[in-house]
């Protein structure tokens, strides 16, 4: 029978890495969420920094949902985190025993608790993860007992604080939402402040809300699948057992917006370069929305006509692996590299992520509301490249022809449109379906539907028809694409390059 990950098993295994004087380090951060996003990320960011001796401070994590906190007082609030897949096209395959947690409170039924905690002057940081829902105004009252809503719980908890140490300067916190809402910081400072006023709470302490405390936005991006399939089998290799245990992929990202206070408060940022504290965190929202997530859009539909599954197998595939790094590299960094310097950094990590074996990225998900991510993400991509260059990303001259096939619908029924790959069937989930559906039914030649729909301006936050040569570019795609099938065009293409 396996021992029991605990605080034991790990002083008597040396080779952990975590060191009894770790278990004494002092509260530093309040955090609201024990899923696997914040415990791969911002937990594997602290004890990462613990083990370089940088901030030498623990978390005390606010259980939100209900049930127990067993599963992590049974383990002295220790549990793996195992790092699989690639970085720098190396394979990374690396488990770290996490030591961050000091405790771990049950909202509801440890609130004067939680109340208490805040008493501790060294705990200066509070961090949330409740989802995008978590962020939303409720009004209630916040002086009696647990509040329902995260905003609410803060509230009760800056109220407890300020109290207790009687609204004194410095007194206030570091406030870091990773929520994924953009301004989430913003956001959430303005629901606290309504809330404020909705429990006619004193003046004096909205205004220390105000200037005492730092509510900063972030983004966040790590894929965290959790727990892993094989854990029984994990836990025979490790030589304990482990409820706990979560598998991160090695890329990460956290931009925080926020001031010199912020990093020194923040200390534990010094422990990766990945971690980011800069005066805006537009730059950082920008490189991932174009080089990411606009990738992912104009490669994604050509992939999953060709027969293609998931991400790994488009890095595998010959043309597509190639499409990837053309599309990153050569058409969508250049736009960007003036306003965000670390772009040619995230591009190269951005592609070991996608090459990662152990993460299985389903290119039909990706496709959900395919047209207005392309609105989003690549149309101004297409605008700053024909400004650049004064010619057309062949790559994505190419995605977008294959987006227009792959939202040409074969029946339609109850409202939503079907289509075919070879004799799969599949749902064209976007709102837009209907308008693609009529303009597939109503134009006779590809010329003729790529213009239409390159012009209509409730898809695109530009009319396309005025980027030179664009649509004929696109259409001529199209009728290939058509013509001859999508692998035996990919093939043809190939024979090109």
């Amino acid at each position: 029978m396996l021992h029991i990950l605990n605080k034991q098993y790990i002083l008597e295994h040396a080779d952990s890495g975590v060191r009894e004087e770790f278990f004494s380090f002092p509260e530093k951060i309040l955090q609201f969420g024990t899923g696997v996003l914040l415990r791969g990320l911002v937990d594997y960011l602290v004890d990462n920094a613990n083990r370089q001796g940088v901030f030498q401070g623990r978390i005390v994590v606010v259980k939100s949902t209900d049930g127990d906190t067993g599963e992590f007082s049974n383990q002295d609030n220790l549990f793996t985190t195992h790092i699989k897949g690639i970085a720098q096209g190396e394979l990374v395959d690396e488990k770290v025993i996490n030591s961050s947690i000091s405790r771990v409170l049950q909202s509801n039924a440890d609130w004067g608790a939680i109340l208490e905690a805040v008493h501790q002057p060294q705990l200066q940081v509070i961090i949330s993860n409740t989802t995008e829902v978590g962020i939303q105004y409720v009004e209630e009252k916040i002086t009696t007992a647990a509040p329902a809503s995260y905003p609410g719980k803060l509230l009760a908890v800056l109220w407890e604080r300020y109290n207790h140490f009687k609204g004194s300067s410095g007194s206030g916190f570091v406030i870091v939402p990773t929520e994924l809402v953009v301004d989430n910081g913003r956001l959430l400072k303005e629901i606290v402040m309504k809330l404020a006023v909705y429990n006619t709470m004193p003046e004096v302490f909205i205004q220390w809300i105000d200037a005492e405390n730092r509510f900063c936005n972030s983004l966040v991006d790590r894929i965290v699948p959790g727990k892993p399939r094989n854990l029984a089998e994990q836990e025979q290799q490790a030589g304990y057992a482990d409820k706990l245990w979560i598998e991160v992929e090695p890329f990460l990202l956290w931009a925080i917006e926020g001031e010199e206070y912020v990093k020194s408060v923040m200390s534990f940022h010094k422990s990766d370069p990945r971690m980011l504290i800069a005066p805006s965190i537009v730059p950082f929202r920008e490189q991932k929305l174009r080089i990411l997530n606009g990738s992912h859009t104009a490669a994604v539909p050509l992939a999953f006509l060709a027969g293609l599954n998931t991400v790994y197998e488009c890095t595998q595939h010959e043309f597509m692996g190639q499409f990837f790094r053309e599309t990153i590299l050569h058409e969508i960094l250049p736009t960007i590299e003036a306003i965000c310097p670390q772009a040619p950094a995230f591009a190269q990590d951005v592609l070991d992520r996608f090459a990662n074996p152990f993460i299985e990225h389903k290119l039909i998900s990706i496709t959900f509301q395919e047209s207005s991510k392309m609105n989003a993400r690549n149309v101004r991509t297409l605008v700053r490249y024909y400004e650049q260059h004064k010619s057309l990303p062949h790559h994505m001259c190419l995605g977008f022809a294959a987006m227009l096939l792959f939202l040409k619908p074969v029946r339609s029924e109850a409202g939503k449109y079907y289509s075919n790959r070879g004799h799969e069937e599949y749902v064209i989930t976007d709102d837009n379906a209907g308008i693609f559906a009529a303009y597939w039914q109503q134009c006779v030649s590809a010329e003729e539907l790529v213009k239409h729909v390159c012009a209509d301006t409730r898809l695109w936050e530009t009319d396309l028809t005025s980027i030179p040569g664009f649509a004929a570019a696109v259409a001529a795609h199209l009728q290939e694409l058509q013509k001859d099938g999508v692998k035996q065009y990919m093939h043809l293409l190939k024979q090109k390059i």
